[in-house]
């Protein structure tokens, strides 16, 4: 399979989480081994941002990047999520804050707009990192963990003791491809509690979180009038975060990821050990699709 990136620019605009402001993106091509970069517009004398694991510098609510001017991307995993869905390797990515949108709180509007754009396929064979053998993080009762395996698999399992969490549904595992994604997770929204958004805004953060845009939960259930979009909702919102996480590995993942109770902190802490050890992995081409 070759490289990609999108045929052509598009732009896209929506709320800040934190800020409550609009946020202004802008997609465009990028040559091969260019990766994904962000690049702040805002900024005098902006530099790249690289969407690479060893750049997040903040996984308090999601995952943050910074370069090495101490320029920074907040909010990254439910696009990057996105990008890793449509298989995308190289792309340039203008925002004009220091957070991606929070859009729905999902990644269905980033994989619309880019799909909008057009999937370009490159003339260099698109590189994958193959997991070679077990590999484990834990912090206190959190797992995250990587085994081999022939494709990309996610196993996530969350343990909320909640009435709207119901025990029936806080598990999934998905085969990871382009289909699967959008059909299974790309809809699923994050998710807060009531009390924790009043803290944040009393503190100047979450200033654009509402019903829009997250799933609220008070002490006894779910607030959104509209409801879930799925039963498992929850759990898949963490597959979604997880895949975006995870493609700051540089390339995609060929494994199989395995999760209990696992969150932004510990889904980059085991990228940061798997590549702590060259004996854990190596970079391989295919020339078939990755199922």
């Amino acid at each position: 399979m070759q490289q990609r990136t999108i045929q052509q620019p598009i732009n896209l605009e929506g709320i800040g989480l934190h800020s409550g402001n609009p946020v202004h993106l802008r997609f465009s091509p990028a040559p091969i081994d260019y990766g994904i970069q962000f690049l702040r517009s805002d900024v005098a004398q902006a530099k790249p941002i690289p969407a690479i694991y060893h750049a997040v510098t903040d996984t308090m609510m999601s995952s943050n990047l910074t370069n090495e001017l101490g320029q920074r991307i907040g909010t990254v995993e439910h696009l990057m999520s996105a990008i890793a869905a449509l298989q995308i390797d190289n792309l340039q990515i203008e925002v004009s804050a220091p957070e991606i949108p929070i859009m729905d709180g999902s990644a269905i509007e980033f994989v619309q707009v880019l799909q909008q754009a057009g999937i370009a396929e490159q003339t260099s064979a698109k590189r994958y990192i193959q997991v070679l053998q077990p590999i484990e993080v834990r912090v206190e009762d959190k797992v995250a963990g990587f085994r081999p395996y022939d494709g990309f698999v996610l196993d996530f399992q969350i343990d909320f003791n909640h009435p709207a969490f119901d025990g029936s549904h806080q598990k999934f595992k998905l085969d990871f491809n382009e289909g699967n994604f959008i059909e299974h997770i790309a809809k699923a929204r994050t998710f807060g509690f009531l009390k924790d958004i009043e803290y944040l805004k009393s503190n100047n953060l979450g200033l654009g979180g509402s019903m829009q845009n997250a799933i609220v939960l008070d002490d006894s259930g779910v607030l959104n009038p509209e409801g879930l979009r799925f039963d498992d909702e929850f759990v898949r919102h963490k597959v979604l975060d997880a895949i975006g996480d995870l493609y700051l590995a540089g390339h995609q993942i060929l494994g199989e990821f395995y999760a209990y109770k696992s969150g932004h902190a510990l889904n980059n802490k085991l990228l940061h050990s798997l590549f702590s050890d060259e004996n854990n992995y190596k970079v391989v081409t295919k020339n078939d699709n990755v199922n």
